[in-house]
């Protein structure tokens, strides 16, 4: 699969998930899978206009990656031009994804993320001045398929992305209002499939194992997957993937030694980005219930690995198990991180009346930009 320029070893994407997929994050996944496209943290593009000390930390990337993939967010079409004209003029990025998917109800009471493209003009605008700012970069869209199962949005918005240039489109096949629970509808990526045929389309929704992403791409005829949730304390998903895509049979089955020494190289990564050997430690804590699922590590240990303040205090947690045991099967796989389910989706009032933009929904977007996950 190609994204613009970019010939892909996988087509395989890591999505954007706000406090996960960090420098640190991303060399581990992409030390397993090399090949993908492994994106960014999301950063809204006001903030990186503004050269906020946050948002510029996050559009950091190691010096081995390819393509350097950068997510933004954004609801003011000129706000997004220019915050893409910044990473390509001061070349700090080969791929630009636009964030239309989040559906947390600080950002669609506002009208952005899941929200904004039933604004189909605004959603348009957003899109065109992307794709003209980043001139030879590719531009893509990740989005939901509307606010709710009475209001959705992505066929049009996928005729629109394509018509304007966008590089691909990827769908997480659920609403808004789904948020993170039940089945994803893959059908939809279906449904999209016959709109969108002039660029790639990447799928995105419980894909757990390579299995499903074969199964997705099988089912639905589109050219890739976005993996986010799954990968969680499973880096080595990513081998999978990259083998079953292959057509190649072998998984990884790791032992505890083999997960705990990826999550003390996790952990070193993070100090390492963030020059803080204490800040490092605490952001690896929520990740190791990720790793230690389905191993046999008590609710004591488990509990004391969130509370690691240290390196060295993590060596000692590590080596107080029982690391020789062999990969557990099915208790390790599945489902991990949010599956909260259905909500009322929180709009601006009467953003549902008219799908044009009117003033009193540009005045409800200005305040969107907030730092949020991705959707």
């Amino acid at each position: 699969m190609r994204i613009g320029p970019h010939e892909l070893g996988m087509p395989v994407v890591l999505a954007p998930m706000a406090g996960i997929t960090n420098q640190a994050f991303r060399r581990v996944c992409r030390e397993f899978g090399p090949g993908g496209v492994y994106v960014s943290e999301m950063v809204t593009s006001r903030a990186l206009v503004e050269r906020s000390a946050e948002s510029m930390r996050l559009i950091t990337h190691d010096v081995a990656e390819s393509p350097r993939s950068v997510q933004l967010y954004g609801v003011d079409p000129k706000t997004v031009g220019d915050a893409v004209r910044m990473l390509v003029d001061e070349d700090r990025a080969d791929h630009v994804d636009l964030n239309f998917g989040c559906p947390v109800a600080k950002v669609t009471r506002k009208g952005g993320g899941a929200a904004l493209p039933w604004k189909t003009d605004l959603f348009a605008a957003i899109v065109r001045e992307a794709v003209r700012a980043a001139g030879r970069i590719p531009v893509t869209v990740k989005m939901r398929k509307g606010v709710d199962a009475d209001h959705l949005t992505y066929l049009d918005a996928g005729r629109a992305a394509q018509a304007e240039g966008a590089a691909a489109v990827a769908l997480h096949a659920r609403t808004a209002a789904d948020y993170y629970g039940g089945v994803a509808d893959w059908d939809a990526i279906s449904r999209l499939r016959e709109v969108v045929t002039e660029v790639p389309l990447l799928g995105n929704g419980d894909i757990w194992s390579a299995e499903d992403a074969v199964a997705m791409v099988a089912a639905t005829g589109c050219d890739g997957v976005v993996v986010g949730r799954g990968c969680l304390g499973r880096p080595w998903l990513f081998a999978d993937l990259a083998a079953a895509f292959a057509g190649r049979p072998e998984r990884v089955t790791p032992t505890l030694r083999e997960v705990t020494a990826t999550m003390r190289h996790h952990a070193t990564l993070l100090v390492e980005h963030y020059g803080d050997e204490a800040r490092g430690c605490r952001d690896m804590r929520k990740h190791m219930s990720w790793y230690l699922k389905g191993y046999a590590v008590g609710h004591e240990a488990r509990a004391a690995f969130g509370l690691v303040s240290s390196l060295t205090e993590l060596d000692e947690r590590i080596a107080g198990l029982d690391l020789d045991q062999p990969h557990p099967g099915e208790p390790a796989e599945g489902p991990r991180g949010r599956t909260v389910g259905a909500k009322r989706v929180a709009l601006p009032d009467g953003w549902l009346t008219d799908r044009e933009t009117d003033a009193a929904a540009l005045d409800a977007v200005r305040d969107a930009e907030v730092s949020v996950s991705g959707g």
